[in-house]
This record gives C-alpha cells, structure tokens and sequence, in this order.
C-alpha cells in the first residue's frame, strides 16, 4: 500500500511536519497564543462541560481524518499517516531541548506572527504533498474538496467560529493575538499549498 507514496511528495510532508513541531514548541508553546479548529474547540470543551481533550480530540480528530478518508481517497490517509506521524516525531526530539526564543513570552504580537509562518509553512507543506498532520488539516482539506473554495478561506472560517465560542472564556488581548495568527497562518498555507511540488512534475507522478 505504501508503494503508492511518492518521494517528493513523502518528503514535503515530513518537512512541512518538522517545521510544523519546530514552530509549536518554540513559539506556541511559549506565547500563550492559541489556535482555532480541534484545539481550540478541546478548551471551550473542557473549560465548559469539563470534558478532557485527551477524550474529545481523539474524538474530533478521528472523525476529521475518517471525513478526509471517505472524500479524499486512500492517498489522503498514507500521506497523513508520514506527515502525522513525523510531526510526533520531530515534536518529540524537538521538546528534548530547551526553548530558542523563551523571551517571546513576553512579546505575543511577535510571537503571533512568527508563529503564523510556522504553522503556515509547515501545515501548508503537508497539505500541498496531500497529507494532513492533525484533524484541523483533514477537516479544512475535506471542506475545501466539498465546497471548492480555496484552502486559506475554509482555515479562516472554522477557526473564526471556535474563536468566536472562546471569547467566551479568553482574555480579549490573548484572543486578539490568536486571531492575528489564525489569519496569516491560513493565508501562507493557502500560498503555500500552490507550489508545486517536483513530484508533480511528470505525469506519472500526478
């Protein structure tokens, strides 16, 4: 089954992934900034109805990928298992080392923004070689296909409603910065996701 995976796509996937993991721990995890999509909706969950993220991402992201799946097809899975899988990996050698900026604790603008190219870089990688690291990425991809709207408008809009529902509990400066990342991070990975990739190059590879 594997075989059907291409080498120039497999690699933008594990590189979009790496860059992904880099990002999260040395600027999201620091910051205090926040995402849209599945993680954010696991905190209105858990702050809300005291419900566990471990229980309702698990959820949340099992039925995005089983939504990718049923739409996008057999490859949609195997790129999403290399990319998935290697950001795990790279998050956790990454966490084996101490943070590079820990001063962007003290600066969220900065830190929304280089965060955003991060995300967007990294997300936009693996979205463009057809895999989805989380379920935020399979949910967008699948919506995309559905309604054919470009990928950085189907990012914007589910992210801005569970921001939408956060304000109910965030800090408006904190929410102010997460909506900040939200909006470039959708905006690269749609610029990004147009790229091509030299595994598209040749027709048999298409």
């Amino acid at each position: 089954m594997f075989s059907l995976l291409k080498p120039g796509r497999t690699l933008a996937a594990l590189a979009g992934s790496v860059i992904l993991a880099f990002g999260l721990y040395n600027v999201h995890a620091l910051s205090g900034v926040t995402e849209g999509g599945v993680l954010g909706m696991t905190l209105f969950l858990h702050h809300w109805l005291n419900i566990s993220p471990a229980l309702s991402g698990l959820v949340m992201n099992a039925l995005c990928y089983l939504l990718g799946w049923r739409l996008l097809g057999r490859e949609f899975i195997l790129y999403s298992i290399v990319a998935g899988g290697g950001f795990s990996l790279a998050y956790g050698l990454v966490e084996q080392f101490d943070p590079l900026w820990p001063q962007l604790a003290h600066h969220p603008i900065l830190a929304a923004v280089l965060g955003a190219l991060f995300v967007g870089g990294g997300v936009g990688l693996s979205v463009r070689a057809g895999g989805a690291p989380s379920g935020d990425d399979a949910l967008a991809m699948s919506l995309s296909h559905l309604t054919r709207w470009n990928i950085q408008w189907v990012y914007l809009a589910s992210d801005l409603v569970v921001l939408a529902l956060s304000a109910t509990y965030i800090d408006l400066s904190r929410l102010g910065c997460s909506l900040l990342t939200v909006v470039l991070s959708g905006q690269i990975i749609g610029l990004v996701q147009r790229i091509p990739l030299p595994s598209r190059a040749t027709p048999s590879e298409s």
